[in-house]
């Protein structure tokens, strides 16, 4: 639990460490409506200044005027290539081996049953999934699903017991599929570790960083991680639905047997041959069709990375993170008394961007602290998300929204009817 201590941070404080951020340019590159602080980009990323004019651009000339030939002219067709370049950095990988499309969902499905038509090529006697309790739905319904259409056996333990249950598979692990920061408790994977003990076995690990790219760096080539997967709109801030990326490295490329073969995969998409031949490289993990649009959208956003330090950006994450919980435990019959528990690691460097408390009423504090202009989210059953986006946030947006928090706590404010109706999204 939150327990009340001393602290000396005051709003004076937050705004000279402000006035002293190398990264406070950045806030620029973004729209933030007036009187909103925003801690759910871990949920929806904030609209970048550069994606309006783009989307405009896209819409008034290259569809109203261009037409088709847009898929030349604009360069329409080659939009997943360069978006997946911009990405490639924040992740620590060369651009050929990183290529946009589809969902997180879609490109999880296309990475675990390639990784398992390698795996039984190379020892058909591997049949052991190790994947996680607790996970986010998507990769545990996939898991689950991949399993049983490939025979697998799924073993999901808890997250502090992965590494056991590898060691137990011994020479039948097949493959690791894991998400790097934990959607709900913001809780970081040893991924140099985890993979490392994989290959050691034999494996092949699958990385999901939904909730790693574009808020922490990763190094993803340097590690020798086999696949991995993320979103675009998340800390990535490519807007809702936005394409997600999917990473294989070199060395898998040429022997990744693509499950879902659609057109755009193919080696010569406008021969338009009947039988399939995947592209060469990256381009054979592309599906169908592409949403320009979204993607266009989420390229542009990516400029508000341009001359970010990511070890700078990590610093100011893990800056903020320990602010919003300093000031939450500084406060008098904070904690215990208020019900309020933190469910992240208390170490900043085993957390992602992101803090998460526990409290029996949790949806309706939540849904009171956006009534008040404070933005985070709510998980089922008890958790309180708060996420920090150090390209947009200030460390005064942390110390203010702390003390909204803790406002709304003490005083049960949250106990409305309004606030304890549930709506379809959390």
């Amino acid at each position: 639990m939150l327990c009340a201590m001393e602290s000396p941070v005051t709003r004076e404080h937050c705004a000279a460490l402000d006035a002293a951020d190398p990264l406070a340019f950045a806030r620029e590159r973004f729209v933030l409506p007036e009187g909103v602080i925003y801690l759910d980009g871990n949920s929806l990323g904030a609209l970048p200044r550069s994606v309006a004019p783009r989307l405009r651009e896209a819409v008034e000339r290259d569809w109203a005027h261009g037409l088709i030939r847009s898929w030349n002219d604009a360069g329409w067709y080659s939009a997943p290539q360069r978006a997946a370049a911009r990405i490639a950095r924040l992740i620590g990988a060369q651009p050929d081996q990183v290529m946009v499309a589809d969902s997180i969902s879609v490109n999880l499905f296309k990475l675990l049953a390639g990784a398992i038509g390698i795996q039984r090529r190379r020892d058909p006697r591997r049949t052991v999934l190790v994947a996680e309790r607790g996970n986010f739905p998507t990769d545990v319904y996939l898991d689950a699903s991949v399993a049983a259409l490939y025979g697998l056996e799924l073993v999901c333990p808890e997250p502090h017991e992965v590494r056991q249950a590898m060691t137990l598979a011994g020479d039948r692990l097949a493959l690791v599929q894991l998400t790097h920061v934990h959607y709900r408790s913001g809780r970081i994977h040893d991924m140099p570790g985890i993979t490392a003990q994989a290959h050691a076995q034999g494996a092949l690990v699958i990385w999901d960083l939904a909730h790693t790219a574009g808020a922490m760096p990763v190094s993803l080539d340097a590690l020798e991680v086999d696949f991995a997967v993320g979103c675009g709109y998340k800390y990535l801030n490519g807007g809702a639905g936005a394409p997600a990326f999917v990473y294989v490295a070199r060395r898998w490329i040429d022997s990744f047997e693509q499950p879902l073969v659609g057109w755009h995969g193919h080696a010569r998409p406008f021969a338009f041959e009947h039988h399939w031949e995947p592209a060469p490289g990256i381009g054979r993990l592309q599906c169908g069709t592409q949403p320009v649009l979204s993607l266009l959208a989420l390229e542009a956003a990516l400029e508000a990375f341009d001359g970010i330090d990511l070890d700078l950006l990590r610093a100011k994450s893990m800056a903020m993170t320990t602010l919003f919980t300093d000031l939450l435990e500084a406060s008098p019959g904070f904690g215990t008394e208020a019900g309020l528990g933190l469910a992240s690691p208390r170490e900043a460097a085993a957390r992602g961007s992101q803090v998460s408390l526990t409290h029996p009423q949790g949806y309706a504090i939540v849904q009171a602290l956006i009534a008040r202009g404070v933005i985070g989210d709510f998980r089922a059953p008890d958790i309180l998300r708060f996420g920090f986006a150090p390209l947009y946030l200030s460390h005064v947006d942390v110390h203010d929204a702390a003390l909204a928090l803790r406002e709304v706590v003490l005083s049960r404010a949250w106990d409305r009817p309004e606030f304890l109706a549930r709506k379809a999204v959390t």
